[in-house]
């Protein structure tokens, strides 16, 4: 089984939630300790904080706030600083009465990538300097953003454990408390309850958003929260989803890809006149009942599969992919991703991006059955590390000599007994107020759309909860944000989201 844990943005060379009784939360120190981390000479302090104040355009409307940017322990059973979790707060300032204000927390993936890409150019309120279809320009640097939701919630980004600027400080800590799907989970939900705390948040509505590995982190949590913390959330966002532990099967994983593969194809005009004609939205449902009404069932059959069958499959999911039907035969249905993304564009000499299927790249040879590298990564790498490093520093006016870690070392990575669907599910049950907003790009190759679809239908097989989802989709990949068109569109469906899933004053949470 196809098994997408990617980043959320990703590096592509690079929980059944634990249901603990919460701590009592020690009040932060005056002066803290500075620690210094395992390996390093750096000194590191746990517990710091810088405040500044500025102003942003949202919707034609100045919306004053402050910024807090620092960190916050991660504590022991005992009370015992073990890591300090670097994040950054904005709150509105022009409102008294903080009862009502969402919050959103966010979370970014990998796992082991910092919060810096929503930060930087999705709901924040500074975004990157880049063209309009999110590619990079210098000077490098950031500028306003008019489409922030600091209008309807505060936020706060978090980088956890090794991202970012968040460490360990106590060597004697096992990795093992940090760097996997339950522990991470854990610990996090722990944090959350002391930030509540810290920053009296416990009357807000509250809002989970994760994207890419963060979708496993935020759904995990939605439980965890409730069950270990006894905090209830208004709303889960996920963007760009993972598989969520929900099990495909090797057939079902390699007919999902098809409604992918036609988006991409479709977006480079290798689809056949009557397809490429249509709109992308108006030809990808005649793509979708193929793949779940024909293709699932053909491949499952493997051998028992009649040879003139498998070649009118074969000949359909031609049409469907830009790809030959002696390609699609040759792999007998299942065509790696790694191979699509080479293949599509092979005689041209390019490559397609894994993430964002817009980017072209370029190989040292055109043979071969996977790319040299990940175009689209690269690309984002090339625009946000300098600007983030730029944004903290000097406007936020953090200072530190330590690495900000767009990619952390957080591996080996215990991947099991991920049951983050489920638990995402039984939080809804649990919780009338509770919604999911779904944002899937068309054009993301590792955490596809139509995947994202089917974690919903596997999520909520009875439909009991389909009242509370909702899925939307936009013509970029995984940070579909990085577009202009989608940055404006996909910012107002969180914003609708959280308006629509906020109670009005004493609202029942009951079914």
């Amino acid at each position: 089984m196809k098994k997408i844990f990617c980043l959320l943005t990703i590096s592509a060379v690079i929980f059944q939630t634990i249901h603990a009784q919460p701590r009592n939360t020690p009040a932060p120190a005056a002066a803290p300790k500075e620690e210094k981390p395992h390996g390093s000479s750096l000194v590191f302090n746990p517990d710091d904080a810088v405040t500044t104040t500025s102003v942003v355009n949202v919707k034609g409307k100045a919306i004053p706030y402050k910024a807090i940017a620092g960190t916050m322990p991660v504590w022991d059973e005992d009370g015992k600083t073990v890591a300090g979790l670097f994040y950054t707060y904005y709150e509105r300032t022009d409102l008294k009465d903080r009862s009502t204000r969402p919050l959103v927390i966010s979370f970014n993936g990998g796992p082991g990538s910092a919060s810096v890409w929503m930060h930087l150019a999705y709901t924040g309120p500074r975004i990157l300097k880049i063209d309009d279809e999110g590619y990079p320009v210098q000077p490098y640097g950031f500028k306003d953003n008019p489409y922030s939701i600091l209008d309807v919630a505060d936020i706060v980004f978090i980088d956890p454990v090794n991202t970012g600027f968040s460490r360990i400080v106590n060597k004697e800590t096992p990795r093992a408390n940090f760097f996997g799907v339950n522990a991470d989970i854990k610990y996090l939900a722990e944090w959350i309850n002391g930030f509540l705390s810290r920053y009296n948040r416990w009357a807000s509505p509250k809002y989970l958003i994760g994207e890419s590995y963060g979708t496993t982190r935020v759904s995990g949590l939605a439980l965890a929260m409730q069950e270990s913390q006894w905090t209830y959330l208004n709303g889960v966002i996920l963007v760009s989803p993972t598989e969520l532990g929900i099990e495909r099967g090797t057939a079902t994983d390699a007919a999902l890809r098809l409604p992918y593969f036609a988006a991409t194809a479709w977006y480079h005009k290798k689809l056949p006149a009557d397809l490429q004609a249509k709109d992308l939205t108006d030809m990808l449902p005649e793509v979708e009942q193929f793949t779940m009404n024909e293709l699932l069932t053909a491949i499952n059959k493997g051998s028992m599969l009649p040879a003139a069958e498998k070649k009118n499959i074969a000949a359909k999911m031609a049409r469907y992919s830009g790809l030959s039907e002696s390609v699609i035969l040759q792999h007998n249905l299942d065509v790696p991703l790694n191979y699509f993304w080479k293949e599509l564009l092979r005689e041209k000499g390019q490559t397609i991006g894994r993430l964002d299927s817009r980017y072209i790249g370029l190989d040292k040879q055109d043979a071969g059955d996977r790319p040299d590298f990940n175009a689209e990564l690269n690309s984002w790498l090339h625009s946000f590390t300098p600007a983030i490093n730029m944004y903290l520093r000097e406007e936020l006016k953090y200072k530190t000599d330590f690495k900000y870690n767009m990619f952390g070392p957080v591996h080996p990575w215990d991947r099991t007994n991920d049951k983050t669907g489920e638990n995402l599910r039984k939080a809804m049950a649990e919780n009338p107020y509770l919604h999911v907003l779904v944002q899937s790009g068309y054009y993301d190759g590792a955490c596809d759309y139509f995947n994202a679809k089917y974690n919903m239908w596997q999520m909520d097989p009875g439909g009991k909860l389909s009242s509370r989802m909702s899925w939307e989709g936009y013509r970029s990949g995984h940070m579909m944000y990085l577009r202009k068109e989608d940055l404006q569109k996909s910012n107002e469906d969180i914003r609708q989201f959280i308006l629509k899933s906020t109670p009005r004053q004493g609202d029942p949470a009951r079914y």
